[in-house]
C-alpha cells in the first residue's frame, strides 16, 4: 500500500473546538542548543511553571524521544534528520491537540528546524536558543558525553566532531552563562504568554 493510497481521515471536532475545551492554543516551543547548554534543565522548569498557571503543557526531550520512538537511530546526518522529521510531525499532533509542546533537542542543523517552523506554522512555532560556549558546556558535561567524545569513544558528537549551526534568527535567545534558569524561564514566558 503505497503513499498515493493514503488519505487524511478528518474528524468532526476541529482545533479550534479542543483549544476552546482547554482554554489554550497549541503552541510548539522549540529549544535548541549544544548538550550541556540547558535546554532540558530550562524546558521542565518551564513546563512545572505553565502547569502551575493551569496551561496544558507535555515535554518532548531528546534522549527520552531516542529510548522509544527514534531508538533505531544513530546519529549520523541521515538519522538526526529522520529525528527531528519524526519529532516534528508528533509535535504537529500535540499542537493539533491545543497542547503547548516544549520539543528539547540539539537539534543541529538550520535546515530541519525551518522544516519543523514550514511545518508547524509561523505562529504555533517559537525558536528558543538556548545559548552556551563549548567551553561552558564541556564544563558541565551533565552525562560525561563531551569526555568520552573527545576521547574519540563517541563519534558523530555535536560540537565536536558532529557540526552545530547556531540559529540565524531564533525568536529567544536565552544565554545560560549569563542568565539563572528562574530568569529564562520568565523571559520565555514573557514572550509566549500572548500566544497561549
Amino acid at each position: 500500500m503505497g503513499e498515493g493510497n493514503l488519505v487524511w481521515h478528518k474528524g468532526k471536532v476541529e482545533y479550534e473546538d479542543r483549544c476552546k475545551l482547554i482554554k489554550q492554543k497549541g503552541l510548539v516551543i522549540w529549544f535548541t542548543g549544544l548538550s550541556g547548554s540547558g535546554k532540558s534543565t530550562i524546558a521542565v522548569e518551564l513546563e512545572k511553571e505553565l502547569t502551575r498557571l493551569g496551561k496544558l503543557v507535555y515535554r518532548l526531550d531528546g534522549d527520552n524521544i531516542r529510548l522509544g520512538l527514534c531508538s533505531d537511530l544513530g546519529f549520523s546526518e541521515d538519522d538526526r534528520n529522520e529525528n527531528i522529521r519524526r519529532i516534528t510531525e508528533v509535535a504537529v499532533l500535540f499542537r493539533d491537540a491545543g497542547i503547548i509542546t516544549l520539543v528539547s533537542f540539539i537539534s543541529p542543523f538550520e535546515f530541519m528546524r525551518e522544516v519543523a517552523r514550514e511545518r508547524l506554522g509561523k505562529d504555533a512555532f517559537v525558536e528558543v536558543y538556548v545559548k552556551a560556549s563549548m567551553n561552558a558546556c564541556i564544563k558541565r558535561d551533565p552525562k560525561g558525553m563531551y569526555k568520552k567524545a573527545i576521547e574519540g569513544q563517541i563519534k558523530d558528537f555535536t560540537g565536536i566532531s558532529s557540526v552545530y549551526e547556531v540559529p540565524e534568527n531564533p525568536d529567544i535567545v536565552i544565554d545560560t552563562e549569563l542568565l539563572t534558569v528562574e530568569e529564562s524561564v520568565r523571559i520565555i514566558y514573557e514572550n509566549i504568554k500572548k500566544n497561549i
